[in-house]
């Protein structure tokens, strides 16, 4: 009796956490477009185009639209069966194959030049300084300089929003005569689909092959490509999730290559430091304190090679929040974005991961990355964009879909989300 009576309460929870997600949402985008260019906030953008997701409504579609149907339509139909049938190896192979053809398809949506190469070439973007960068160890010495705005040599906004580590990939790839905003894209979209293989893989090695099966396909039609491939954040996501998953390994050598990868996911982005949460929660599941002592290593070891060339990432992080508030983040008033920002996460991590929370708020992979969410939001230095910012940090959520029943529905709904915000927004990234 007991059996039967907790399945129709758990099914209604999960309703309940979908109606709440979509009320979100709702409220979200209604309460900002009223906002938007109110004379109570002079500094709200008179147009709809940043509340709360910083996109237009522009319906649309192209060259990338009937290949992104077609790759939804096939993974809803056979990604459960596959999943659960194949040798685990090919298994996670056909989730990145997918990832990377579902991010690429969405991106090409907007077509090759706004949807892949133009993205990261704008004026704010990070390849627009690789130019003007001849000497790396001179850019990583007066970094620190430049990071404040007003004044004639200050970075660009993404440059100087993050650490060094961030555009030195960029330099790295002209370096090897990967230039241009093609080859910057191909990479993201790479890199970023490796999130389809350490979030499962993760998920697998602490003990969980079950669910890590069943969220294979959800983490393979992640709403949230809608971002990865169009920015740097996706290939954020892809190195700190490789990271992780190299933990969970528990070999010295793997230790000391996901410490490596983290460590340098520090100086990608600030606020990756928090996914150290993360990474303790796996360690911690794994009892491998061998594994955290030589990651933690490797990790300090990054930070020392940073320091000994000249930049050191405190000095930077506070330097970053003075130019946040220079900016147009001083007119985004916290009291809307300190819950707007989830109206957006909502719409990148999809329905199905809302409903799933209830259920999975006791995987501790799961907990722990909501737990960084709501450090990263109350924060105040994430208002807005979160919906691309927060990439590394939301596909550790995923793995709550993958405790739904009825999975087919559930993942057609993320691939259905995907597409409508693809299609019916312009996104910026």
């Amino acid at each position: 009796m007991s059996l039967v009576l907790t399945r129709p309460r758990r099914i209604r929870g999960d309703l309940v956490a979908l109606a709440l997600l979509l009320a979100a949402i709702g409220v979200g985008f209604g309460f900002g477009i009223r906002l938007s260019g109110s004379a109570h906030f002079p500094g709200a953008p008179s147009t709809f185009g940043e509340w709360p997701v910083l996109a237009q409504w522009l319906p649309h579609v192209g060259p990338g639209t009937p290949f992104a149907v077609m790759l939804a339509v096939a993974a809803v139909a056979w990604g459960q069966e596959l999943a659960q049938r194949l040798s685990w190896r090919r298994a996670l192979l056909l989730g990145y194959a997918t990832s990377v053809l579902w991010i690429f398809s969405l991106a090409m949506v907007d077509g090759w030049q706004r949807g892949v190469a133009g993205q990261l070439t704008s004026q704010d973007e990070y390849l627009s300084a690789v130019p003007g960068i001849t000497d790396i160890g001179v850019m990583l010495r007066t970094f620190t300089s430049r990071i404040l705005d007003f004044q004639p040599d200050s970075w660009t906004t993404h440059v100087s929003g993050h650490p060094p580590g961030a555009t030195l990939v960029f330099v790295w790839l002209d370096r090897l005569g990967l230039s241009g905003g093609g080859w910057a894209g191909i990479v993201c979209i790479l890199v970023g689909g490796l999130t389809a293989v350490a979030v499962p893989a993760t998920v697998s090695l602490l003990g969980k092959e079950s669910l890590a099966r069943s969220t294979l396909p959800f983490i393979a039609l992640f709403p949230g490509a809608v971002w990865i491939g169009v920015s740097a954040d996706g290939l954020f996501a892809g190195v700190t999730a490789s990271g992780i998953a190299l933990l969970a390994l528990r070999t010295r050598l793997a230790a000391l290559a996901g410490g490596l990868l983290l460590g340098f996911g520090a100086f990608l982005s600030y606020g990756l430091a928090l996914l150290g949460v993360v990474a303790l929660t796996v360690c911690a599941v794994t009892r491998s304190w061998r594994t955290l002592g030589l990651a933690v290593l490797a990790a300090v070891a990054v930070a020392g090679v940073f320091a000994w060339a000249g930049f050191w990432w405190f000095d930077g992080y506070h330097l970053v929040v003075e130019r946040y508030y220079q900016g147009i983040a001083n007119d985004r008033p916290y009291w809307y974005w300190v819950w707007a920002n989830l109206a957006c996460l909502a719409l990148a991590v999809g329905p199905a991961v809302a409903a799933g929370l209830p259920r999975a708020w006791r995987v501790p992979l799961v907990a722990a990355a909501a737990v960084v969410v709501l450090l990263a939001d109350v924060s105040g230095l994430s208002k807005s964009e979160v919906e691309r910012i927060w990439l590394p940090f939301a596909v550790w959520l995923v793995p709550a879909a993958g405790m739904l029943p009825r999975a087919r529905w559930w993942l057609a709904g993320q691939a259905v989300t995907a597409l409508m915000v693809n299609h019916l927004l312009l996104t910026n990234w």
